[in-house]
């Protein structure tokens, strides 16, 4: 689920205890170093209210998970009495304690880390991260991939730094992946359903989920409903999948998949 920088963290972190995941991957996790609270981030575009640091913010309400968060930019965000921080942000990854990790991979599908003076409204470096665990039950390795894609203040139709993101992505699946391993990939791709990224993605394995599905929620104003994906590299190995509605912990449906 993409968290949304936390403007909703009281109902976030009060659901993620309960909700039984094993691994949670999150989309717009904020990291300020040195600093709790409250922030507010502004590009361009938008001004909106963010947690200083969402990553120990998760953490805390799930102690007992191995926690792992990769940096995709930085920037500039103040608190409430005007001072200045540099605030990192990007992806973060929570493993159940009852999972190994056996394996842990990152790669930028889009740009390079920068270190922004101010925050652009389009076109920020995006990063992808992969981890690696076990089922022991099904004596079956599981990568768990997740991504937030592009934002292209355009809109989600397909552009040509799009079609690189899908290849990058593809390359990444096919670089870490052992013969016998399942493959889930999910986040926040900032695509419409019909986009070329899931025939590329197809080329390599991966079917997606949730098609042309909701997955915003009322907070949400836009028409567009389409944002969230999942996608597995076998069907087969899928039990439930869930679009949740409720509770509303962000602009953003969670997806939940049992495999």
């Amino acid at each position: 689920m993409n968290a949304w920088g936390g403007a909703l963290a009281d109902d976030l972190l009060e659901w993620l205890p309960g909700s039984g995941a094993d691994i949670v991957c999150l989309q717009e996790v904020t990291r300020t170093p040195g600093l709790a609270g409250w922030t507010r981030f502004a590009d361009g575009e938008r001004s909106l209210p963010q947690r200083a640091d969402l990553f120990d913010d998760v953490r805390g309400v799930l102690p007992r998970h191995q926690a792992i968060f990769v940096t995709s930019d930085s920037g500039p965000v103040h608190d409430d009495a005007g001072r200045g921080y540099r605030q990192d942000f990007g992806l973060a990854t929570l493993v159940g304690e009852g999972l190994p990790v056996v394996g842990v991979d990152s790669a930028f599908v889009h740009g390079e880390f920068a270190d922004h003076v101010e925050w652009p409204v389009t076109g920020r470096p995006r990063v992808a991260l992969a981890v690696r665990t076990v089922d022991r039950a099904a004596g079956r390795s599981v990568w768990v991939m997740q991504v937030h894609g592009l934002r292209d203040a355009l809109g989600k139709s397909d552009t040509p730094a799009r079609r690189a993101q899908a290849e990058r992505l593809a390359e990444l699946v096919c670089r870490i992946r052992g013969p016998r391993d399942l493959v889930v990939m999910c986040g926040d791709f900032n695509l419409l359903p019909d986009s070329e990224t899931f025939g590329v993605l197809a080329d390599v394995g991966l079917t997606d989920l949730v098609g042309a599905a909701d997955t915003r929620t009322s907070h949400y104003r836009k028409p567009v409903r389409h944002a969230g994906y999942v996608l597995v590299s076998d069907v087969a190995a899928v039990q439930r999948f869930d679009i949740l509605a409720e509770p509303e912990v962000s602009d953003h449906r969670a997806l939940i998949l049992e495999i």
